[in-house]
């Protein structure tokens, strides 16, 4: 594929300064403007457009971004299954309406991490989406942080939002970023 290499695409940039240096430049660039753009939009609609694992996911959105754990099908789907098995085990724990408190952590509440972070991490690979930020998110709401089904929801149009701007920040790049998933090579993702 004959692709136009602009003075500011990450191979051009690459070849006249050391690529450590524009890495590091590309991605804390990058990730600063992903999460100040979560966090205008979490300002404007008092909802929570910033948690915490969406750093590790701009991170590797934008360090990574030829990585399988990096595609938006492995951001999108890891994070909605993270969500929904954070959900489940608030439920099979009784702990849907019972708010958070980090001081204590009883047994309904370990255990709920336990199920939340077991069923997350034994079905990203069975779903190929492996993307170890879900893990965060699975125990943000298993923990009661946000467990709201609105809440949720706002988690996962926020990740949207990240992948979106990942993928049009990466195409600017002239970098090959997939539009859903890396294609697979010889035994791999």
């Amino acid at each position: 594929m004959n692709r136009r290499k602009g003075a500011f695409h990450l191979e051009s940039l690459e070849q006249r300064y050391p690529t450590w240096l524009v890495r590091s430049l590309y991605t804390g660039l990058n990730s600063f403007i992903s999460i100040c753009l979560m966090a205008v939009i979490a300002y404007n609609t008092d909802a929570p457009f910033v948690f915490p694992s969406l750093g590790p996911t701009a991170f590797l959105l934008f360090y990574t971004p030829l990585a399988a754990s990096a595609s938006p099908h492995n951001a999108l789907v890891g994070h909605l299954i993270g969500v929904l098995a954070g959900w489940f085990s608030l439920a099979v724990t009784g702990l849907l309406s019972v708010p958070p408190d980090l001081e204590k952590i009883d047994g309904q509440r370990i255990l709920a991490c336990a199920i939340a972070l077991g069923l997350t991490c034994g079905l990203m690979p069975i779903f190929q989406a492996a993307h170890p930020p879900a893990g965060a998110t699975t125990l943000i709401v298993s923990l009661g942080l946000l467990r709201t089904p609105t809440h949720l929801l706002i988690m996962m149009v926020a990740v949207f939002v990240i992948v979106i701007q990942g993928f049009i920040i990466n195409r600017m790049a002239g970098l090959p970023y997939p539009v859903w998933r890396k294609h697979a090579t010889a035994g791999a993702d």
